[in-house]
């Protein structure tokens, strides 16, 4: 099934409404203009007149197709339509008495639309332009019939500026009042679409969690298994070379039997507040050692501020985990050594992860923290996702860049808090 484009749909459907409420008025000025000529016997120029009702009938025909054909409707286009409604109006009443004419009102309708659909600026440049050939028509103008000795008398001229004194206020008060509901309106779907996203986000971690708490528990056993069958092995007369690739084979069952429990606290089996607090020291030289039992082939240079002892940190398994993940990342993407800068001020923790990979991947930029993402051959994308999760959970944000001279900047922000601070 195909999904429509709700931009395009939207401004389709605006410019298809214009047409439709273009044709009505076209429809209703006709059968005023007939009526006015028959009936009152008052005597119009028809003939100009039909013109320009044939011209807009035309455009009205001409919008309802283009807009039919589903293409996105720009704004511009959108206010020149408007435009094209006004200044066909002002012709109309030319030819019609001018300001005098009773439906002079009509100039506030594109005023009105222009406030609920286009940006301020162009709403200001539509109050301004309906409001200036109002205005003209008090001075260029073909009376209806015999009311053109009206035009001096000096009752009615007052009665003309309290019309004209009355619309431009009405144009400044739509402008002012109904751009700035629209625009209230506008931030309020931003912040429901926003809303939207985070929910579904939320929906795929709490998705994610439970497939992971369900992996934990399938292979618990046979990790359980394999660890048990490698004591054995060790404890057995083997060579020295199979002694060796055993302790191997068991750290690395001990790592993922690890890995299965970071699982679980992510998937909610562990709370944030079971860890406590830790000073920032210590708990940085927690992750780095943990991460250098890991990966054996990669090595790193931390700078350690000189006035971090007296923060603290909340010490939090997927946490860790978290930071050792970024680690590893940075660890396959360089072959180099990396480099760990560390700094802090009153509130927040900066840690930046600096690697000499190939940079940035354009995919994992556009969509960090929305979606599963991955530039790795055999990866999953999940690293990522849970990681900035995780951050976003504890108050923390994550943000990747391209480093100068190639290379990739990795920067984690963490509240902090004093040791004294109680949880």
């Amino acid at each position: 099934m195909l999904m429509k484009n709700p931009e395009k749909s939207s401004s389709s459907s605006n410019l298809r409404r214009l047409a439709l409420l273009r044709g009505l008025m076209l429809t209703a000025e006709l059968v005023v203009v007939l009526g006015v000529y028959f009936l009152a016997n008052i005597a119009l120029p028809l003939i100009p007149l039909f013109t320009i009702f044939t011209l807009m009938a035309f455009a009205s025909l001409w919008t309802w197709k283009h807009a039919g054909n589903g293409a996105i409707i720009s704004d511009r286009e959108f206010f020149l339509q408007l435009c094209t409604d006004v200044l066909a109006l002002t012709a109309v009443l030319y030819f019609t008495g001018g300001a005098t004419n009773p439906f002079a009102w009509l100039f506030l309708i594109p005023l009105i639309i222009a406030a609920t659909v286009l940006s301020t600026p162009a709403v200001w440049f539509m109050a301004a332009l309906t409001t200036l050939c109002y205005s003209l028509l008090f001075f260029f103008y073909q009376p209806l019939g015999n009311d053109a000795h009206m035009h001096h008398d000096q009752a009615f001229s007052q009665h003309i500026f309290g019309m004209w004194f009355g619309f431009a206020l009405s144009a400044v008060l739509i402008a002012w009042f109904v751009v700035g509901i629209s625009n209230t309106l506008r931030q309020r779907d931003e912040l429901l679409a926003r809303a939207r996203e985070q929910a579904l986000r939320d929906e795929q971690l709490v998705a994610l969690g439970t497939l992971a708490t369900g992996a934990a528990h399938e292979l618990g056993t046979p990790l359980s298994t394999m660890a048990v069958v490698t004591r054995e092995l060790e404890r057995a007369e083997v060579p020295d070379s199979m002694k060796r690739k055993l302790t191997i084979l068991r750290s690395q069952v001990d790592r993922c039997k690890q890995a299965l429990s970071v699982i679980s606290a992510s998937a909610g089996e562990l709370r944030a507040e079971s860890g406590g607090l830790a000073p920032v020291l210590t708990w940085l030289e927690h992750i780095i050692d943990t991460w250098k039992a890991q990966r054996h082939d990669a090595s790193i240079t931390v700078n350690f501020p000189q006035q971090i002892t007296d923060a603290a940190i909340i010490d939090e398994q997927t946490l860790q985990q978290s930071i050792i993940n970024l680690l590893n990342n940075a660890a396959d993407a360089s072959g180099e050594e990396l480099v760990m800068e560390v700094r802090r001020d009153s509130s927040k923790l900066t840690i930046d992860i600096l690697d000499r990979g190939p940079g940035l991947h354009p995919k994992i930029a556009a969509t960090l923290g929305e979606q599963q993402s991955s530039n790795k051959e055999h990866g999953m994308g999940l690293g990522l996702l849970l990681t900035h999760a995780t951050l976003r959970r504890l108050g923390g944000d994550i943000a990747l860049f391209d480093r100068q001279g190639g290379g990739t900047c990795t920067r984690i922000q963490l509240p902090l808090t004093r040791l004294d601070t109680p949880l």
